[in-house]
């Protein structure tokens, strides 16, 4: 899927979930493009909301693959969105924001937690102007208590969530997710509680404020690791090979060429395990025989595996042990982003960029377009992330009704 194609008379567009829905996004870098890109991804019209008297999102300048203005790293966050100057601590910026909102349905920004109320980008700012307006803040430690006017990154929060005192080698130092998960897992849960909100404005004709922490999301994401602590004292401790805590086999295991994950969670595929390694008596040794005994025998256990393991390539074992056992491969990117299930389910895009030349993006999980009729609807067509202010004048002229001497006395007076 590429660019922005003229349309045919007979062609049919595909009808998006969240088309017409008009999202406001004062915000910049990852987990807050990262939401909005999801609500984009879906139909939803984004407008970024980009400060006139700077460069703009920061994001634009991140390397590699930086070129001034525009970087793959802000392309790959906001595409299908539109940029719109504004200065919101000028009076007459804030005044052209406020008959915005009144055309709009998301008012979002990741600001610190303390800045939503200082600039007026809460519910209780705006609610008079549109009532049924959702307003979504994404911070570091979220609008209320000490931490608010902290700011946070995923790797702080990392560390202050007890990710990193699980992650690694027992004997190794803590260690952060290769990916930046808490900035992603937050951005998810900004995205789920806007259109959660959404839906009960459309329903009630009452807007109100989603309030998402990285601190907040990072912690829930500890779940049932945090509910065995607090009910039971749980103490996690980091376990050798990438392990499961309690069952084995599942984890990594070397092979002859690389690296494999097996994940035996149950007791019917420790024993096709055994069939597979050559060794069915495995699975009567009282040592080996049910999880608790596995785990009992780790020390024992896993040295065997790993000699068996060794002496077959990845792609020998994936052969053998597909369908009877879940295994896969510990693929690096590329490899990753050569599997053919990703063809399968449309998850690479292609956009065209008038200084990137053809630009290979990776789509967000979601896909909800309206079912076949009886004309084929055309793919829908991913537009690239806009250039800084690219949509401004459209926006107050379009929607606003600026005329363009208005237009051209706001950007001398730096409003846009």
């Amino acid at each position: 899927m590429s660019g922005e194609a003229p349309r045919s008379g007979a062609e049919r567009r595909p009808v998006l979930p969240l088309q017409g829905v008009r999202v406001l996004a004062v915000s910049q870098y990852g987990a807050g493009p990262w939401a909005t890109l999801h609500l984009a991804d879906l139909g939803a019209e984004v407008v970024k909301i980009e400060d006139p008297r700077t460069a703009g999102d920061v994001a634009r300048t991140v390397p590699p693959y930086a070129d001034r203005d525009d970087s793959l790293y802000f392309q790959c966050l906001n595409r299908n969105k539109r940029s719109l100057t504004l200065d919101l601590k000028h009076p007459e910026g804030y005044a052209l924001f406020r008959r915005l909102v009144a055309r709009a349905e998301v008012v979002f920004n990741n600001l610190r937690g303390d800045l939503p109320g200082k600039l007026g980008l809460d519910y209780a700012a705006l609610r008079d102007v549109n009532p049924a307006v959702v307003c979504c803040s994404l911070s570091g430690f979220g609008r209320e208590g000490a931490r608010a006017a902290e700011p946070a990154y995923d790797y702080i929060l990392q560390g202050y969530a007890g990710w990193m005192s699980l992650t690694g080698e027992p004997d190794g130092p803590p260690a952060k997710s290769g990916l930046s998960m808490v900035d992603l897992s937050a951005g998810v849960l900004a995205a789920f509680g806007m259109v959660a909100a959404l839906l009960r404005a459309r329903t009630t004709g009452r807007g109100c404020d989603v309030d998402v922490s990285l601190f907040d999301a990072a912690v829930s994401m500890l779940n049932y690791i945090g509910t065995w602590h607090l009910t039971r004292g749980y103490e996690p401790r980091r376990q050798p090979d990438s392990s499961h805590p309690s069952q084995i086999p599942s984890q990594v295991l070397p092979t002859r060429d690389g690296w494999i994950v097996i994940m035996c969670a149950k007791e019917k595929f420790w024993q096709s395990l055994c069939e597979v390694a050559g060794h069915p008596e495995w699975a009567e040794d009282p040592r080996f025989r049910t999880f608790a005994d596995r785990l009992a025998h780790r020390e024992v256990l896993v040295p065997l595996l790993k000699g068996v393991f060794r002496q077959r390539s990845t792609a020998a074992w994936l052969l053998a042990l597909r369908g009877r056992v879940p295994c896969g491969p510990v693929n690096s990117v590329a490899q990753a982003l050569r599997d053919p299930q990703l063809a399968a389910d449309g998850m690479i895009l292609e956009i065209d960029h008038p200084r990137f030349g053809l630009m290979r993006q990776i789509a967000t999980g979601v896909r909800a377009e309206e079912p076949a009729g009886p004309e084929p609807a055309t793919p829908w067509r991913h537009r690239r992330a806009p250039a800084l202010g690219e949509d401004t004048e459209r926006i107050l002229a379009d929607e606003l009704g600026l005329s363009a001497a208005e237009i051209a006395r706001f950007r001398a007076e730096g409003v846009v």
